[in-house]
């Protein structure tokens, strides 16, 4: 187990990485900075602003999504628990992506256990709950419908329409025979037995999700909750409604996006964009924006609109009927929940970072925001070759063109490098500068000129030694892509491309315990794992 400092793994937006570097620049856009020492003072902030009546709510709701569940005496429990004024959770969310998706469906999963866990020992009096809250309002089902194996790509073939969640699971078993031909050995069959019992013993994909997903964590004390629930809508409404009359997300995020735009030299790009209306109107297969327009709130796509009296009718009779966006799912979440803190990724936290100023305009206490882990899995064979290359597992994080040059700085025989023949040259110049500056400007010019001639020179021998030293250790180098592109499949990050499948056979469920052991949630760099 190693560490790659994340300044240099180039996974995070530079907003994120601002943050988890605890710039001080970004200090009014977020509560407390996740260190456990904060935990603490997050606790009590909670506890006086958090409406205690919605976990009687709460608690029966999750008891009716809980009923068809097998093996959930610690879910009971924890159930149960909420219902007390000492019960906080921490949450991640994520899509219902097929068969969980990338790597880090486990990562933000695993990282609220174990904040939870260390919550636990560090204030014994509480309890700690980790959530997972389905994104199955979702809609964009091309993001959702695959997973990879190795070099082979299963997908869900569907035209759907609506919300993911509710999309039927029709059609999943030629995923599930598909899936047969290249797991055809007895280390795969409880993958397979994972798979079939998740989606072909359920009838729309919230379902086949919550089950998938308990059956993974269920043993680890992870809570699942479905929000496309009118109970928990209904407890939501006062901002739906002030969301829908009076915009207010908007304002705050737009004056929040000017604050970000100062401090960044208007070189700042909002991770998602506000609209005035921040909402969806789902029903059925309908999942369609609301925008309003004079005094009447048309359902974009349709031809279904409302008065500003039908529209506050439909909301306190049909509350389920109306889909927090990206940025309004947040505050859906932290308004519902007894809620410490929330795991996301680094393009999530950027958003998150747009929303203080309305939970501060709202008063509703704005979580700890932890960055989740990343983790490159790599084998003793593929390290070994890395030493034989004289190249370090961080060497592998580099654009090609960069790797090309390390390997060559590490391997030619001859020096490839004239970084120092290039200084020399600047070195000697700046003797002609000094005696430009005595003379006619006209003279500057021409130093400047033939300093910069003389330096494009050597760089472009530079170029030239370097594609003639490519041409001798083309093969090493052919070898050395195939090792990078095992690790970095399609030159992105072995978490967003890779599923969990990958590391059954030679791990099966021992997977999740190496992870739950070596992942640490406040840890800051990217994490290096042996297997």
């Amino acid at each position: 187990m190693s560490y790659i400092d994340s300044n240099i793994s180039n996974h995070l937006p530079n907003i994120t990485l601002d943050y988890i570097n605890d710039k001080k620049k970004l200090n009014p856009f977020y509560n407390r900075f996740n260190v456990l020492e904060n935990y603490k003072s997050q606790l009590d902030e909670k506890i006086n602003q958090y409406n205690d009546d919605f976990r009687i709510v709460l608690s029966n709701q999750l008891k009716k999504q809980y009923e068809l569940v097998s093996n959930k005496s610690a879910q009971v429990k924890l159930i149960e628990n909420l219902k007390l004024k000492n019960t906080f959770t921490v949450t991640t969310g994520h899509q219902l992506n097929l068969f969980t998706g990338p790597l880090y469906f486990f990562y933000k999963i695993i990282d609220t256990i174990n904040i939870c866990r260390k919550l636990k020992k560090k204030h014994p009096q509480n309890n700690f709950v980790p959530v997972f809250w389905m994104a199955s309002e979702d809609h964009d089902f091309e993001e959702i419908n695959f997973f990879n194996f190795k070099n082979k790509k299963f997908r869900w073939n569907l035209n759907p329409k609506g919300p993911v969640g509710r999309l039927n699971t029709d059609g999943l078993e030629n995923v599930l025979n598909e899936m047969k031909k290249y797991f055809n050995f007895p280390d795969y069959k409880e993958l397979l037995s994972l798979f079939e019992s998740s989606y072909l013993k359920h009838k729309n994909l919230s379902l086949a999700t919550f089950n998938l997903v308990h059956s993974l964590f269920g043993k680890y004390g992870l809570l699942v909750i479905e929000p496309d629930n009118k109970h928990l809508k209904k407890l939501f409404s006062e901002i739906i409604l002030d969301e829908l009359l009076n915009n207010n997300l908007n304002t705050n995020v737009i004056k929040t996006n000017n604050e970000l735009n100062k401090i960044f030299d208007n070189s700042y790009t909002p991770q998602v964009n506000s609209r005035e209306i921040n909402l969806f109107y789902i029903k059925d297969n309908l999942r369609a924006r609301i925008e309003k327009n004079d005094e009447v709130f048309n359902i974009l796509e349709t031809d279904i609109s409302f008065t500003k009296s039908e529209i506050i009718n439909e909301v306190n009779n049909n509350p389920e009927r109306f889909s927090p966006n990206a940025l309004l799912r947040p505050v859906y979440q932290e308004f519902i929940l007894p809620n410490l803190a929330y795991v996301g990724g680094g393009s999530e936290i950027a958003y998150w970072l747009q929303l203080k100023e309305y939970f501060n305009f709202k008063k509703i206490t704005f979580p700890i925001l932890s960055v989740r882990s990343s983790v490159l899995f790599v084998s003793k064979k593929q390290k070994d070759k890395c030493e034989k290359f004289k190249i370090s597992i961080s060497n592998l994080f580099n654009k090609s063109n960069k790797l090309t040059q390390l390997y060559l700085i590490k391997n030619s025989k001859i020096k490839i490098d004239l970084s120092n023949q290039k200084n020399a040259i600047k070195e000697n110049f700046s003797q002609f500068h000094k005696l430009a500056k005595l003379t006619d400007k006209s003279f500057l010019g021409a130093v400047r000129a033939q300093e910069k001639k003389q330096i494009k020179g050597i760089e472009n021998l530079e170029k030239r030694l370097i594609r003639a030293e490519k041409r001798i250790h083309e093969d090493n180098l052919s070898r050395l892509f195939v090792l990078k592109n095992e690790l970095f499949p399609n030159d992105s990050f072995q978490e967003r491309q890779v599923n969990f499948s990958t590391f059954f056979k030679e791990n099966g469920y021992d997977f999740i315990e190496i992870l739950i052991k070596n992942l640490d949630p406040f840890k800051k760099e990217f994490l290096i794992l042996e297997f």
